[in-house]
């Protein structure tokens, strides 16, 4: 979880970069509500050349949203689970709802699910350390059981998230999202075989050791995503983040890493169509 601070315009469309799937957003959070309005978000996205996204689900009510929003139009993937916040609202009457929206063909993974070490103590009604662990437990399982990905939310957590995993085992694909730890942390990402998501903070001036980390992805374990409406890129930090700004990203990827833009974008876009088996 994130506090969206949308006081500031939006940010101009960049210039296209192609192809680029978007690994993770909230179109929900974003303000669709509607069909028509999922549309007018992916054809933004689209004109600068994010052909897809994957919204994810952070609520029960968010997995019945996003679900839905995946058969509204063919550009839209979707994931369901509890964030890890959230995780005491995972009733025996949430784990079956959870389970039906999995079992849809356009949903492409379990997520967002993990650890989040940070928000508890600071954030009212906020799930405990231990129901958090439970939570993830559970839907680590979800994912070997259905065979999609696992997307994990993992802040300030490294070790309790590592931890986890090597306790249930991992399934055949998991996916960190917006990584944002340090290079030991994605070597021990990287030896594993897992899939690393960077977000807007790789363009942030204060982000030395992400930037450090991000030089250590190969390009078939590297996705990018917006995190939209949240992590906007800079120069545009604190305003609204949308699918389309997803190029920004990008760019600034490319520049940290020392790669040309296009080819970030699409061998992120490979390894998107790879890991959620998009059509």
């Amino acid at each position: 979880m994130e506090v969206s601070r949308s006081n500031r315009p939006a940010p101009p469309p960049p210039e296209p970069l192609s192809p680029l799937i978007d690994a993770h957003t909230h179109l929900d959070a974003c303000g669709a509500r509607s069909g028509e309005d999922v549309r007018a978000i992916v054809d933004r996205a689209a004109a600068v050349g994010v052909g897809a996204v994957v919204t994810i689900a952070d609520d029960l009510a968010s997995a019945r949203w996003v679900t839905a929003a995946a058969d509204w139009d063919p550009r839209v993937y979707a994931a369901v689970a509890l964030h890890p916040t959230r995780a005491n609202a995972l009733t025996d009457e949430a784990k079956t709802e959870i389970e039906r929206l999995a079992a849809h063909p356009r949903v492409v993974a379990i997520g967002e699910t993990g650890m989040d070490l940070y928000w508890p103590g600071r954030l009212d009604g906020c799930a405990e350390p231990a129901e958090q662990r439970d939570a993830f437990a559970w839907h680590i399982d979800l994912a070997k059981r259905t065979g999609k990905p696992l997307m994990i939310h993992n802040r300030d957590a490294d070790a309790a998230v590592l931890d986890v995993l090597r306790a249930e085992g991992p399934p055949e694909t998991v996916i960190f999202h917006c990584f944002s730890s340090d290079a030991q942390m994605a070597r021990s990402c990287v030896d594993a075989g897992w899939v690393l998501s960077l977000s807007g903070t790789v363009s942030f001036k204060n982000a030395h050791a992400l930037r450090e980390a991000a030089a250590l992805i190969p390009h078939g374990q590297l996705l990018v995503e917006t995190d939209a409406p949240f992590l906007t890129p800079h120069p545009f930090r604190g305003a609204p983040n949308e699918p389309y700004c997803l190029p920004y990203t990008v760019r600034a990827l490319a520049e940290v890493v020392g790669r040309p833009a296009p080819e970030l974008a699409a061998q992120t876009a490979d390894t998107a169509h790879r890991v959620y088996g998009l059509g």
